[in-house]
């Protein structure tokens, strides 16, 4: 193993503490060195020796520190990624990166100009369900993909607390919130669209934001790929839907990691990311005489520390990150429009 990449977190809110700290204090190639605290200090009792900065200028000061997490509100992504660079930092973001194409575009150049890589952070490729649908597709038992539906359903009729999400300043709403985890994996598998349309909807009372979207990708050969999610959908459907020329594949949003990180599993139980044996996938073959032939498709394992992994491979080892500049540039083109 390489030196360990010294590495600070932003924030030890929700997202510090399932999806950052515990994968990188647990991957030997990081050092989880430190965090900002700006007012609770709970770190260093579950990460002890982990130094606790109270201000961001003073954590983008420590020479130590290789790269930085940014995990904060949607609106302060592009600031802090410059700032960062600037300081001589690497930066791994959460979506979305930026409000706009254009600000990402110009953070990507000044990454380069400086030296240094930005890492969006996408968890959800390494889903059980991304993973699965991605084997499904590739072993072309499906044939020639005809419609595809991705969906992310929620029922949350009350205005949540979190103002950045819920105020309508850049990057706020339902769209820039679910929508990049479903653009992601669609360009991921399909890549970039011919074109898209584009549908939003304010259903909650008191609404600021969009709190419901649908966005049509078409793809060539008559493809067409539909992204939806709602905040007032009480009875959540099937999560992905594939059609083919051969048959469909139909599954639930059964990726169990979020859950279980949340209840505590520590990453070393064997049982993260296993899905219940009853949240397999459904692939329907129809033969040559027209029969429909059922199978139960196993879910792949998911496997958040992969994107970590992939992370430390490039800094290290300069293997490409799998998710591109190009695709965050087109996810944030169709974001913006």
């Amino acid at each position: 193993m390489e030196k360990a990449i010294v590495t600070g977190l932003l924030a030890f809110g929700m997202s510090g503490k399932v999806f950052h700290a515990p994968f990188i204090d647990a991957h030997p190639g990081f050092k989880f060195h430190a965090v900002l605290e700006r007012n609770q200090k709970s770190a260093a009792a579950a990460y002890p020796g982990v130094k606790s900065y109270d201000t961001f200028e003073a954590l983008i000061a420590d020479p130590e520190i290789e790269l930085v997490i940014v995990n904060t509100p949607n609106f302060t992504h592009a600031d802090y990624t410059r700032r960062s660079l600037l300081a001589g930092k690497h930066v791994l973001i959460e979506k979305p990166f930026t409000p706009t194409s254009a600000e990402a575009k110009e953070l990507f150049e000044l990454a380069k100009s400086v030296g240094k890589q930005i890492f969006i952070y996408h968890n959800r490729r390494w889903d059980s369900d991304c993973t699965s649908i991605q084997k499904v597709v590739e072993s072309g038992k499906l044939g020639r993909l005809v419609e595809v539906h991705y969906r992310y359903d929620r029922y949350r009729k009350a205005i949540g607390p979190k103002i950045f999400k819920e105020e309508p300043q850049p990057a706020s709403g339902l769209m820039y919130d679910l929508g990049p985890h479903l653009l992601d994996q669609a360009i991921s598998l399909f890549g970039k669209p011919t074109s898209f349309y584009k549908v939003l909807g304010k259903h909650r009372e008191n609404t600021k934001v969009d709190d419901y979207f649908m966005i049509h990708l078409s793809y060539p050969n008559d493809l067409n790929v539909f992204l939806t999610s709602g905040l007032l959908i009480a009875d959540p459907q099937k999560a992905f839907v594939l059609h083919g020329s051969a048959g469909s594949f139909v599954k639930g949003r059964s990726d169990v990691q979020e859950g279980q990180l949340l209840a505590g599993m520590k990453l070393s139980n064997p049982a993260l990311g296993i899905e219940a044996p009853e949240d397999k996938g459904h692939l329907t073959i129809m033969d040559e005489q027209g029969t429909p032939h059922l199978s139960l498709v196993e879910s792949e394992h998911g496997n958040y520390m992969g994107l970590f992994e992939a992370v430390y491979q490039s800094l290290t080892n300069d293997i490409p990150y799998p998710i591109t500049e190009e695709q965050i540039l087109t996810q944030l083109e169709i974001l913006e429009a």
